[in-house]
């Protein structure tokens, strides 16, 4: 007789999640095919389709819906018990699942990261960027990383380092051949490299006058939805661009690139791993969350 194992279950509530079997796949690191597979295996067992299908949605049905009502709580504690039986565990091993955003990715990959694993070689990190702020727990992630002003208020936050600054680059060649902006509305007479948000929005670039945030609808030839797309475009000279400081702090120091309006640039609050409260973190989790302690009081000292 056919039981249903967690991974099946896990299937569902992925699908239910994301409203799409593909991405529940890439969700859940297996083929689209293998995941269909198995929940129609477990709809043949309980006699009920649990999801409508068309060639474009993916929706519970009215029994899917009740099933994942009662299923999701209890397969929660399921794996809350495991977390516990994870936590005794000597040696931290296992996946971490971390979300952030490309910015904070690349600041703490070296000294975060990679660190962790050069300690904890059994533990397996899954990073995912993205733009979007996500529900780390709703999606799946043990940690996220982002700035701390968008850390939800129901999370436990560590902060990563020291405040971050915005700051306005162009290459020299673009310098030389345009007069540098004294005041950011002196950019509304510059080619500037313009910026889309996660959520279709145009970025309007912030500055700081006088103890006032002030923003800048910018003009230019090109709109990106990327820093290291506009990090290029930049470094040819196409316009100005503007960047959280990591993305261009190498560049800078190199003189691949200018900083301009230096007096008006706008400062972020540090990023911040965060992670929920849970009672029973693995092994692996607090391991990471120690070393995050210890990298951040390095940092900020």
């Amino acid at each position: 007789m056919y039981r249903p194992g967690l991974g099946d279950l896990d299937a569902v509530l992925a699908i239910a999640r994301h409203g799409s079997f593909r991405r529940a796949a890439l969700d859940l690191g297996v083929s689209t095919t293998a995941l269909s597979n198995a929940v129609a295996k477990l709809e043949a067992a309980l006699g009920v389709r649990l999801f409508n299908r068309t060639t474009r949605s993916v929706a519970l049905t009215d029994a899917g819906r009740g099933f994942v009502d009662q299923v999701g709580p209890a397969l929660h504690d399921i794996h809350g018990a495991m977390d516990f039986a994870r936590g005794q565990q000597a040696t931290p091993s296992g996946v971490l699942r971390i979300n952030a955003f490309a910015t904070a990715a690349r600041e703490v990959l070296s000294p975060l990261i990679l660190e962790y694993l050069r300690r904890h070689p059994q533990v397996h990190v899954e990073l995912v960027t993205e733009g979007r702020l996500v529900d780390v727990v709703a999606d799946g992630f043990d940690l996220g990383i982002r700035v701390a002003d968008l850390v939800p208020t129901d999370m436990i936050a560590v902060p990563l380092g020291p405040a971050l600054r915005y700051v306005v680059v162009g290459s020299p060649d673009y310098l030389e051949a345009h007069p540098a902006p004294q005041v950011p509305s002196d950019l509304l007479g510059h080619a500037c490299i313009r910026v889309r948000l996660p959520n279709g929005a145009p970025f309007r670039w912030p500055f700081d006058l006088r103890g006032e945030t002030i923003h800048i609808d910018v003009d230019g030839p090109i709109t990106l939805d990327e820093a290291g797309l506009s990090r290029t475009a930049v470094l040819e000279g196409l316009g100005l661009g503007f960047f959280m400081e990591p993305d261009v702090r190498s560049d800078i120091a190199a003189g691949r690139l200018v900083p301009v309006l230096d007096a008006f640039a706008l400062q972020r609050p540090p990023l911040c791993l965060y992670y929920p409260g849970r009672r029973n973190p693995s092994a692996a989790l607090k391991a990471f969350i120690a070393l995050a302690r210890e990298v951040g009081a390095h940092t900020t000292r």
